[in-house]
């Protein structure tokens, strides 16, 4: 059996593992489980009762955090022409075509997100298996795939969060920093749940989330009330 550290040891002690904290409640507690040197990630991991493997239960979606996320978001851009001059002048770090699939061939992936227009998407099935894997490959439900490039960057560099389910039925996202506080991270995690419930799909029978969590990058998991999470909506 493995070692628990003090510090673990100490962090564990103010999680009742038995609870179901309400939202108020886990985000309140988060701010007495922050260990670490750097501004932890407040992390929230929900699973649900779809099977991915029916392409009509593939969550997926996109929202904007009231808050932002707290994270500096590198942008890359596949785009032409007087597009690809629109992307700059709204902020995308890497704006390219050709010569930005080659960079990522050769194994150069310096950013976080991927935007295309919807011409450039038959380029893009030469780099597919490399962006799909990491969650990079742009998409029309996530809004990646668009010719507003200029609201596309904007919100992408402001606090946009993609997510969707992995084979398990999971979705983990970063919704903001420990130094956010208790009120903003509370309000973006009830953003990014009216989402999830929004996106459930009409052939999900019984209950849709099964369970969730709320967590920082060094801390234990909170357990949260998923009677009150499924009562989430827009």
């Amino acid at each position: 059996m493995k070692k628990v550290s003090k510090k673990r040891a100490t962090l564990l002690e103010k999680v009742d593992a038995e609870k179901n904290y309400s939202v108020a409640e886990a985000t309140a507690l988060l701010g007495e489980l922050k260990s670490a040197k750097f501004d932890e990630t407040v992390e929230v991991a929900l699973n649900l009762n779809v099977d991915p493997r029916h392409a009509d239960q593939m969550i997926r979606g996109s929202v904007v955090l009231p808050n932002g996320t707290g994270k500096v978001v590198r942008v890359a851009v596949f785009a032409k022409d007087e597009k690809a001059d629109e992307a700059k002048a709204a902020g995308a770090d890497i704006v390219g075509a050709d010569d930005l699939i080659e960079a990522i061939q050769a194994g150069n992936i310096d950013f976080d997100t991927v935007i295309a227009t919807p011409n450039m998407m038959g380029t893009l099935g030469k780099v597919a298996r490399v962006l799909g894997p990491k969650g990079l490959m742009p998409n029309p439900k996530t809004g990646t795939v668009t010719m507003d490039l200029t609201k596309a960057v904007t919100e992408a560099k402001g606090g946009k969060v993609n997510f969707r389910v992995d084979k398990k039925g999971n979705i983990h996202a970063g919704i903001g920093k420990a130094s956010f506080g208790a009120a903003k991270i509370e309000e973006n995690l009830r953003v990014i749940l009216q989402s999830v419930n929004k996106s459930k799909p009409a052939s999900a029978k019984g209950r849709y989330i099964l369970n969730g969590a709320l967590s920082l990058t060094m801390s234990p998991s909170v357990t949260l009330d998923t009677a009150e999470l499924l009562e989430m909506k827009a």
